[in-house]
C-alpha cells in the first residue's frame, strides 16, 4: 500500500506563503492520481489540487492561481506551493493516492485508497 508522510505545515500571515511537501513511496500503480485535499471544521473534504502520472495538473476553482502543485519523481516527493494565503485557507491538509482508472481524471476522491495524517495550515488575518 501507498505510503504518504506530510511536511511542511505551520502558521503564516494573510497574504504569506507555505509550502507543503507528502514524501510518497510503494507507489506502483502505472496509472495514478496524487492529490492535496484539505477539510475546514463541518464543512465535506474539499480538494484543492491533483496531478496525474502524466503530470497533468488540476485545481480547485478557488485556488487556481494562488496554489500550484507538482511531483519530484526523483524523490518520491508530492508538493504544494501556497501563496496569497487567506484565512480562509486554514484547515488540515492531506495528501492522497490512488490508482487512475483508464481514460479518467482525479478529481473524483472516491479513487484514492490512501492518505496520509494531515499537516495544518494556520492564516492569521
Amino acid at each position: 500500500q501507498v505510503q504518504l508522510v506530510e511536511s511542511g505545515g505551520g502558521s503564516v500571515q494573510s497574504g504569506g506563503s507555505l509550502r507543503l511537501s507528502c514524501e510518497v513511496s510503494r507507489l506502483t500503480y502505472s496509472r495514478y492520481c496524487l492529490g492535496w485535499f484539505r477539510r475546514a471544521p463541518e464543512k465535506a473534504r474539499e480538494g484543492v489540487a491533483t496531478i496525474d502520472d502524466y503530470g497533468v495538473a488540476s485545481y480547485g476553482d478557488s485556488l487556481k492561481g494562488r496554489f500550484t502543485i507538482s511531483q519530484d519523481v526523483t524523490n518520491n516527493t508530492l508538493n504544494l506551493q501556497m501563496s496569497s494565503l487567506k484565512a480562509e485557507d486554514t484547515t488540515i491538509y492531506y495528501c492522497a493516492a490512488g490508482s487512475r482508472p483508464q481514460g479518467t481524471g482525479c478529481w473524483d476522491r472516491s479513487m484514492y485508497a490512501s492518505w496520509g495524517q494531515g499537516a495544518r495550515v494556520t492564516v492569521s488575518s
